[in-house]
């Protein structure tokens, strides 16, 4: 089972990067995820397939791919994932067998009113990247790879 205390900010920006770079077929093809667009991560006005995205993410993070079935929780484990280190994730707009949404304002209105105020989220510190190899450096600043 994956964790993903490891990953940061900056290791789903490299994971969209190569997602950009190689294009979404190539991109879910080399990992073997399969195609699940119910929950899409949106960044820069592009949506991304969140799993695929979180799971690569974690091998810039830990070095091991987190595949999909190591997922606790599934899509939408995931989804909380990325938008605790600030993404936006948009939710499938209905499943099959389930019940309609209430009108916009009012889910959200009834919600609000019984939830307690929460506290703006605290940017997260971005770890240095070596340029070289994309490992994470550690506190004196030289890669302990490339030197």
């Amino acid at each position: 089972m994956a964790t993903f205390s490891a990953v940061t900010r900056q290791h789903i920006l490299q994971a969209i990067a190569e997602y950009d770079t190689r294009g979404p077929e190539d991109f879910l093809g080399v990992y073997g995820f399969e195609p699940s667009p119910e929950y899409a991560l949106v960044h820069e006005g592009r949506r991304y397939d969140s799993k695929a995205v979180l799971g690569v993410a974690h091998r810039y993070a830990t070095g091991r791919i987190a595949l999909s079935d190591e997922f606790h929780g599934g899509m939408h484990a995931a989804a909380t994932v990325l938008r605790k280190r600030g993404f936006e994730v948009d939710e499938p707009r209905s499943t099959p067998g389930a019940a309609p949404r209430p009108a916009a304002g009012t889910a959200r209105r009834a919600a609000t009113a019984t939830r307690a105020v929460r506290k703006p989220a605290v940017p997260e510190r971005v770890a240095p990247i070596c340029p070289t190899c994309s490992t994470t450096l550690p506190g004196t600043g030289i890669c302990d790879y490339c030197g």
